[in-house]
């Protein structure tokens, strides 16, 4: 899957990154010069001394004695060296986009900036780190922040100290020891860890003042173009375009362009223009069917030129793709020609290829999870979904289409867990069992803001048994995996390491038993999840036995299904007087007062009637074809539910780029006002959840 080297939203560990470092005659970055260019690779959250860069460099001016008391760099070591301009060159082809990571790095920023523009190079400020910024998040109370104390801080060992390479060796291992830590701190992404070291600033002021460049500044002049970064926006039609195009004269028979389509396995052909003049024309099998059901066996004998649209519709080869997209959507046409700079037709694009992109990239995503040997491997790979999300949704795909996908390797991602933590196991599974996904990922409509809600069920054995500790040190393999991964424990510890949520067949019925029968808050939001449950992993039979009777128990209690119904009306839109949102902070939660009663009362509704759906969608179409009643109520539902889960999605997206924690928290300042209008409408639907329940908040 193409994507960006280092988007906003991806995880610390799977960041593509080089720790740098160098060594220079002096410390005033207005006169000295460089002399020694040094960096390490780090991959998936790991220092790689195999993929390193140092080289000398000759300045041009005598280098003081007083320096190179301190790095031993001489002027006859860099007498044979290479020029800045050719080091850099070769610098910067190895480094490609990669994150920078260094110590006190304004410094060598202000440097590599000051030697550029003596060589008479462009610079551009890179994404950039400072180790002295993130350990002071972790730990401001250290004795001082030099490299030495840092990394004994941080255990780790010094070598080389004072050349380019091995402080920057030293500076990765400390980045690389520090991404646990953050981890813990509730830092995760590239983007939240460069919006909690914006305390700094003052920091980055006044080292500005003595010469050095500020760290954060290509954060600053990108974060508003990153936000539009996705497939339509990344790509022209020359990276798309079939080459050359199938083109047929306009007098052939359309005998003959059929048997060409055929031949050739294509939807459309383009035709020369009738008179040198004229312009290109394009025939489609559409116009082919049509013709055949208007004219029978007659079709088969016209000439293509009484059938192709002139002119062919058409767009230059560096146009990007969401133009594509978008004349097709205006002109309601499904194939496309592409034009060079002097208007002749030069390739064809279809709608075909758009969802082919579209179905590769997901398909692509799902191969690397399944392929990922590691907890960093899949970090690298969970770290696309983002860019995927935003892609889909910048072709305005519907946010539940999107939360499908992204469930659907949230899915991929435990059953890889799974996998890598039973070779990590002493031995194989004592018996049958089967990994679980629950609540919004097991419904399909997980978004960006999720954690781990998974169990375990096996075939046999007791709490605290043989079996039930090797599934317990399982689930705290996988459970720690997808952490590292991407995916956050629960707050609500809903996890297989969790005794409650690993039991045998026997077990989960005798639970689920108990839940319906004691009917208390606890037990109602436990059943909440877990009747959206979705087997990911070993034996599904398991799953079936524990969801089937789960359902024909809960459907035979009319009471538990009346504490079900109460339980989905108990949440208000956060709409006030005249309709006014409601606003905390200014901004308001649109989960607990808008998708989770819709959420519930389909879930409730489908254990009523015995509906196994899984989404919240398809249970109320279901609700629809079997109930017969209250059709329109159902209707404005599924329509608020996707207006809701849009706008939600929107946000996090927004909140991803800018480093703000992901939330079901929506600020109606970032919709535009026809959104704020859908948005209102959508949550005045909510409170008809009622209806359709029978109205179950009333005594009678």
């Amino acid at each position: 899957m193409a994507t960006q080297h280092n988007p906003a939203s991806i995880p610390l560990l799977s960041l593509d990154a080089i720790a740098f470092d160098s060594e220079t005659t002096g410390l005033d970055t207005r006169q000295a010069r460089m002399i020694q260019l040094g960096a390490v690779r780090i991959v998936h959250g790991a220092v790689d001394e195999s993929q390193s860069f140092q080289e000398l460099i000759n300045p041009g001016v005598p280098i003081p004695v007083d320096s190179q008391a301190i790095h031993g760099i001489s002027d006859a070591d860099v007498a044979d060296a290479r020029s800045f301009r050719k080091v850099v060159k070769a610098f910067d082809k190895w480094r490609r986009d990669s994150v920078l990571v260094g110590y006190a790095s304004g410094f060598d920023l202000a440097m590599l900036k000051r030697e550029r523009e003596l060589a008479g190079l462009d610079w551009t400020p890179p994404r950039c780190l400072d180790v002295r910024y993130l350990v002071n998040l972790l730990s401001p109370n250290l004795p001082d922040f030099s490299l030495d104390t840092i990394a004994s801080w941080a255990k780790i060992d010094v070598h080389d100290r004072h050349s380019a390479l091995g402080d920057a060796i030293t500076t990765a291992a400390i980045f690389v020891a520090l991404i646990p830590r953050l981890r813990g701190a509730g830092i995760r992404t590239l983007a939240e860890l460069e919006r909690a070291c914006e305390r700094f600033s003052e920091s980055a002021t006044r080292e500005a003042q003595i010469g050095w460049l500020d760290v954060h500044q290509a954060r600053k002049s990108r974060a508003v173009l990153e936000r539009i970064d996705s497939f339509p926006y990344r790509h022209r039609l020359r990276d798309l375009m079939s080459s050359p195009p199938l083109t047929v004269d306009a007098g052939i028979s359309m005998r003959d362009a059929l048997a060409f389509m055929i031949d050739r396995e294509v939807s459309s052909l383009y035709v020369n223009p009738v008179d040198a003049e004229g312009p290109t024309g394009i025939i489609t099998e559409r116009d082919l069917l049509r013709q055949f059901r208007r004219k029978g066996d007659e079709a088969f004998d016209l000439a293509v030129r009484q059938v192709a649209v002139f002119p062919l519709e058409s767009l230059s080869a560096d146009a990007f793709v969401y133009r594509a997209i978008a004349r097709m959507r205006r002109m309601y046409i499904r194939h496309l020609g592409v034009h060079d700079s002097h208007g002749n037709i030069i390739g064809a694009l279809s709608a075909r290829d758009l969802l082919r992109q579209r179905a590769d990239d997901a398909v692509l995503l799902g191969d690397d999870i399944d392929a990922a040997a590691s907890a960093g491997q899949m970090a690298a790979v969970w770290g696309n979904i983002v860019l995927l999300a935003k892609s889909l949704v910048a072709e305005e795909v519907d946010a539940r289409d999107v939360a499908a996908v992204i469930s659907r390797e949230l899915c991929a991602l435990t059953r890889q867990a799974c996998k890598l933590a039973e070779r990590e196991m002493p031995g194989p599974p004592p018996c049958p069992y089967a990994m679980l996904v629950l609540g919004s990922g097991g419904r399909g409509e997980s978004l960006l803001a999720m954690d781990q809600d998974n169990a375990i069920v096996f075939a046999e054995g007791e709490p605290g048994g043989a079996e039930d500790e090797w599934f317990a040190e399982l689930g705290r393999k996988v459970s720690d995996m997808l952490d590292v991964a991407g995916v956050p424990y629960c707050k609500g510890n809903i996890m297989a390491s969790n005794p409650q949520w690993r039991l045998s067949v026997k077990g989960w019925k005798k639970l689920v038993k108990t839940w319906i029968k004691r009917q208390s808050p606890e037990d109602i939001l436990n059943c909440d999840i877990f009747f959206d449950a979705v087997g990911v992993h070993g034996d599904r039979n398991l799953v079936n036995k524990i969801l089937d009777y789960a359902f024909e128990v809960a459907a035979e209690s009319s009471l538990f299904i009346k504490f079900l119904s109460i339980n989905s009306c108990k949440n208000s839109p956060p709409l006030g007087l005249f309709g006014r949102f409601k606003l905390d902070n200014g901004r308001m939660d649109l989960k607990m007062g808008g998708i989770m009663p819709l959420f519930s009362t389909a879930r409730t509704l489908a254990i009523k009637h015995g509906i196994r759906a899984q989404s919240t969608p398809e249970r109320f179409a279901e609700v629809r074809s079997r109930v017969g009643k209250m059709k329109k109520t159902l209707k404005n539902l599924s329509e608020a539910h996707r207006i809701i889960f849009d706008i939600i999605l929107q946000q996090q997206l927004l909140d991803l780029e800018a480093g703000i924690p992901l939330s079901n928290r929506v600020s109606p300042a970032s919709l535009s006002s026809a959104e704020r209008d859908q948005l209102s409408w959508a949550l005045e639907q909510v409170p008809n959840v009622s209806n359709l329940l029978g109205d179950p908040l009333s005594r009678g």
